[in-house]
């Protein structure tokens, strides 16, 4: 048992997910030095672990070594090992090509393994235990994501003492697509250990509740599900979003200005730079996207000499096959693009399939005029609200998928179904020949949107309702 008393090694504020928010960098005595990650959840919790000063539970991302755990800017760092296996059949496996598909509207088949499945339920209660051994009497634990889907009700299991959070970062199914899972039961009743649930959108929300009431029985009212235990699982929606003021000020940064002016001329000075910025994933949308820029620079539509597409798409899962026939699929297609339309030297549509720091990021968005966001599905889609902050110019505009959590809140940008690819054509058109007094109009509204709702408020509304 634990002692009501807070030991050292225990914290009374901890977040699982399933990587670290760091990276380990070999410094220059060969030494391994850590660095805070640059993704966006780090960015969003980093603040909120530097005033609670607590622990953070995570996979290190180096298979098969055991590290120990140590203090990072002020808050523990706690790792869980994983083998190879565990990669391979927990992440890459159960993760990565049964969840992530089923919850993204099956844009490619989930596959669904029996051996994947018991190596999730294994790894997610070596993270259940290591949060129960890190917790201080009555602590806040905050649970991230799909990868972590049994761990509230194991940690609940172990701790009933706890108050449990869960925040799901992408989409939830509906039911004629969860009751696919041969584990759906299991998966449900995972997160109703959890206190508060929270999903990108009211439609995961309600999702969920009725899911759980059809398949594990619980009395439900609304957002709220009342458990066998008496106890009130809340679940609702809390729609993340980014550093507005950070990306703001990054733009501003003449260093940036430097460089965005330098990567305008690398483009050859066009007169308009189309920009698509995504994770190399089948949900982003993207061989319909290009396959749409295609047409639309060969029918004249738009004059490759005026006009470049650049497209950024960031490497990922690497090791899973659909990733690998999606990177093939998308270099033929730009390359036949590209020889068909465009000067030698030239191409009209840029494609860089590589990562870039946050400073190039922002200089990418800052020489945009049009910015194309346009997911199969996504949870969110941080890009859209990264553009809008980048760009104090009101004459920019943002076409969005309607498939895109940011849809709901904005409003304001040039909206279109990407399966649509004509009528997605006439939407990038749009967006780039409307008048600019419209495009100015969109933009203040999408640019009031996103600074009135930052990554801080998210957090805090969250464990505020978490507290409650």
């Amino acid at each position: 048992m634990h002692d009501s008393t807070s030991t050292p090694e225990t914290s009374d504020f901890l977040v699982v997910a399933n990587r670290l928010p760091v990276d380990r960098r070999v410094g220059p005595d060969g030494e391994p030095q850590w660095r805070t990650s640059p993704g966006g959840l780090v960015t969003a919790l980093e603040p909120v672990m530097k005033r609670k000063g607590g622990a953070w539970i995570g996979w290190h991302g180096a298979p098969d070594e055991t590290i120990e755990g140590f203090q990072h800017e002020g808050y523990s760092i706690v790792p869980v090992p994983l083998s190879s296996q565990d990669v391979e059949e927990f992440y890459e496996g159960f993760s990565n090509a049964t969840i992530w598909p089923l919850y993204h509207d099956v844009v490619v088949p989930p596959v669904y393994h029996r051996e994947w499945w018991d190596t999730y339920r294994d790894v997610n209660r070596r993270f259940a235990e290591a949060a129960a051994a890190s917790a201080s009497q009555g602590a806040t634990v905050w649970v991230q994501d799909y990868q972590l889907h049994l761990v509230p009700a194991m940690l609940r299991e172990l701790r009933p003492d706890l108050r449990i959070g869960f925040f799901l970062h992408i989409p939830f199914p509906p039911k004629e697509l969860f009751q696919q899972l041969p584990w759906r039961k299991e998966l449900l009743e995972g997160l109703l250990g959890a206190d508060l649930i929270g999903f990108q959108l009211p439609g995961g929300a309600t999702n969920y509740v009725n899911l759980a009431k059809r398949l594990v029985g619980v009395q439900v009212t609304r957002d709220r599900i009342r458990m066998p235990d008496g106890r009130v699982v809340l679940a609702k929606a809390y729609p993340i979003s980014i550093d507005a003021d950070g990306f703001r000020d990054l733009a501003r940064d003449p260093d940036v200005r430097a460089e965005a002016e330098q990567l305008r001329e690398d483009l050859g000075n066009p007169k308009r730079i189309f920009l698509g910025v995504d994770r190399l994933d089948y949900t982003k949308g993207l061989r319909q996207r290009i396959r749409a820029f295609g047409e639309l620079f060969s029918s004249g539509e738009l004059d490759p000499d005026e006009n470049v597409f650049l497209q950024v798409a960031t490497p990922s899962r690497e090791r899973v096959e659909e990733y690998r026939k999606l990177r093939d699929d998308i270099d033929l297609l730009v390359g036949r693009i590209n020889s068909q339309v465009g000067k030698i030297g030239s191409p009209a549509i840029a494609y860089r399939h590589d990562s870039y720091p946050r400073t190039t990021m922002a200089a990418m968005y800052s020489i945009a005029d049009v910015m194309v966001v346009t997911p199969l599905r996504d949870g969110m889609n941080l890009v859209a609200k990264e553009y809008v902050a980048c760009h104090e110019k009101d004459d920019a505009a943002l076409v969005l998928s309607e498939f895109a959590g940011a849809a709901k809140e904005m409003k304001q940008a040039y909206q279109c179904n990407p399966h649509d690819l004509n009528g997605m054509k006439q939407t990038i058109l749009r967006a780039a020949n409307d008048t600019p007094v419209n495009r100015s109009r969109r933009m203040r509204l999408l640019r009031k949107q996103v600074f009135a709702h930052q990554i801080d408020d998210w957090a805090n509304d969250f464990l505020r309702d978490l507290g409650a």
